[in-house]
């Protein structure tokens, strides 16, 4: 397959829009519209949303930004800051996304008392994962997050890039998320209001980022210097949120032991 998709859907004088962008709302949108109705479910006050949704648009695209200039390119960014900046140019990491929305959605819980921070996290980690689909979607037409040649049968000849026919990795991780969204709202459906404490979480942190662990083996590496390790810098980044989700897991599911053992006995 031959990609040349122009990244631009249109262009008014200084002022562009790409897919990228429209992807990016649409996923902010799709989230807000989930949220919304998880929030109409459990009787909580959809007035708090408008809030909600500023910190999570600030945490995700300052962590995701940051993150991506510290972890992958510090040298450059530390001597051009302004740079950091130009989140319009391209450049965001999932791993300060993460770090971004745990830090603002802390601060949401704080001003909420009635929306504890993991009761909150469960939730919005299902359109967190959406909008991984939406992302990575984004970062295939954009051809940037290039995985590395391959001769499979459904290799992509990025033609903005090069003439090499490589791994879609961008689209790998897209369905990935998809699914892992799909699955996080089915076991939410289950429960609803009773969700045990970190469960949802867990299973975010341990589906997204032991996937993303694996897909770092057929993708170009990104960060602009080398660890004295056969692993990847999203790979180094990966591990100890794949031990925060299973541990949360094991704390959820050992919650869920009493109840099932006090069904048994009735």
């Amino acid at each position: 397959m031959y990609w040349n998709i122009d990244p631009e859907v249109f262009s008014l004088g200084p002022l562009s829009i790409r897919y990228y962008g429209l992807l990016f709302a649409a996923a902010f949108f799709l989230g807000f519209v989930i949220i919304r109705r998880i929030y109409e479910g459990e009787g909580k006050p959809e007035g708090d949303l408008d809030s909600l949704l500023t910190h999570m648009m600030v945490g995700t695209v300052a962590g995701a930004r940051i993150g991506h200039c510290l972890f992958y390119d510090p040298s450059y960014y530390l001597s051009h800051p302004i740079e950091i900046l130009k989140v319009w140019e391209g450049g965001l990491a999932s791993h300060g996304g993460a770090v971004g929305i745990f830090t603002s959605l802390y601060i949401y819980a704080r001003k909420h008392p009635d929306q504890p921070y993991l009761w909150i996290l469960d939730r919005m980690v299902i359109v967190i994962a959406l909008a991984g689909l939406f992302i990575r979607t984004g970062n295939f037409l954009n051809s940037e997050i290039l995985g590395i040649p391959t001769e499979v049968p459904w290799a992509v000849v990025f033609e903005r890039v090069d003439a090499i026919p490589r791994h879609p990795a961008q689209l790998y991780e897209a369905v990935a998320y998809g699914a892992i969204s799909a699955g996080l709202y089915a076991t939410y459906a289950r429960f609803r209001a009773g969700t045990p404490s970190g469960l949802l979480l867990g299973l975010f942190l341990v589906g997204v980022f032991v996937f993303r662990f694996f897909i770092e083996f057929v993708k170009e590496r990104q960060a602009a210097y080398g660890l004295d390790l056969p692993l990847s810098v999203g790979q180094v980044l990966s591990v100890p949120l794949v031990i925060l989700g299973t541990i949360l897991l094991i704390r959820a599911l050992r919650s869920l032991q009493p109840a099932d053992s006090q069904k048994v006995r009735e």
